[in-house]
Formats: structure tokens, C-alpha cells, sequence
């Protein structure tokens, strides 16, 4: 699955301006997220769709965000992985 491009980035306007509010994370590239130094959160883009990759703790975690529903599901996740320091 290959890294999400340009088009795939400028898909996820709104889900990237939520991320964007959140405290605590470094944008280094459109749609990639660093956190305490280390890479935190990306974005991937296959057939099936666009998947957000975040590593709340020692192994990544995916979600597909593709929805509505799937995007307020992985800021819930993405909310809860911040909360926990």
C-alpha cells in the first residue's frame, strides 16, 4: 500500500484540519504526523480506499477514512491515543 499522494492529501481537507487542532503533533509533510520526535500518523491510499496509519503506543494501528462515520471513529482513537501522554 503505498503512501497517500497529493490528491489523496487534498481528499482529506476537513479530517486534516481536525488533526491539525489537536495539541501535541508536528506535520513534517502534508498528512505526516510526528509526535515526541517519532513518527505518529500517516496516510495511505489503495484500491479499497484512503487508510490513516497512527502508533499510539509500540505497534501502528489502521483505519480506513473513507466516511463520514469512519473519520469521527479515527479521531475518537486518534483523541484518546493523544489523551494518554
Amino acid at each position: 500500500m503505498k503512501h497517500a499522494g497529493g490528491k489523496a492529501i487534498e481528499a482529506l481537507g476537513g479530517l486534516l484540519a481536525d488533526i491539525r487542532r489537536q495539541g501535541g503533533l508536528v506535520e513534517r509533510s502534508p498528512g505526516v504526523f510526528y509526535r515526541k520526535g517519532r513518527a505518529f500518523l500517516h496516510f495511505h491510499e489503495d484500491p479499497a480506499g484512503l487508510h490513516a496509519d497512527v502508533r499510539p503506543g509500540a505497534d501502528w494501528e489502521r483505519f480506513r477514512v473513507e466516511t463520514v462515520a469512519e473519520r469521527r471513529a479515527f479521531l475518537s482513537r486518534l483523541r484518546d491515543a493523544l489523551s494518554q501522554g
